[in-house]
């Protein structure tokens, strides 16, 4: 059997980074995900996914993202119930997070305010990213990416702009 998911989208609020009796860190999200389609008047519409992220990885995500940051992640759908205050029974469907990748430049995430609760529109321009087969991230959008965490030196994506890139035969290893 398999239970995997994986998505890309925008957090539509700030990570809720809470800790358990026992000191463990959970953090509870809602990832926009644009569809593969546009409705009748040209606009995409958004699937808004519940995820919840644990421990260390928690903490992580909290501190390198907020509202708006596109994101990738990696998990497993999880359904959960329990009994709210008028003694109902309240089934939740969300992500259980095992792994994430931050899809935008630090400089980017940085701009963004902190805490912001306003209701603003959600960038509608990551829906030409794709999860491709090798299992990794790719942005066909030309934007700067951080080389690594330890150096704020970025680079620009030498293919943007390009819809075609010229190889021969004789260029592939195999």
């Amino acid at each position: 059997m398999l239970n995997r998911v994986v998505l890309i989208g925008r957090l539509t609020r700030e990570v809720d980074l809470r800790f358990t009796s026992n000191s463990i860190a959970v953090g509870t999200f809602t990832l926009a995900v644009n569809r593969n389609f546009q409705s009748k008047d040209g606009q995409r519409e958004a699937d808004f996914i519940n995820c919840v992220i644990w421990r260390k990885s928690a903490e992580n995500f909290a501190n390198f993202t907020r509202k708006g940051s596109l994101v990738g992640v990696e998990g497993r759908i999880q359904t959960r119930n329990y009994e709210n205050q008028q003694g109902q029974r309240v089934y939740v469907t969300e992500v259980v997070v095992d792994n994430f990748a931050l899809l935008e430049s630090r400089s980017v995430t940085e701009q963004r305010p902190v805490g912001d609760t306003s209701s603003t529109n959600m960038p509608n321009n990551y829906q030409s990213n794709s999860f491709d087969s090798n299992n990794s991230f790719n942005n066909n959008q030309s934007s700067d990416f951080s080389a690594s965490s330890k150096s704020d030196q970025s680079f620009t994506d030498p293919f943007a702009g390009s819809d075609l890139i010229d190889i021969s035969d004789d260029d592939l290893p195999f």
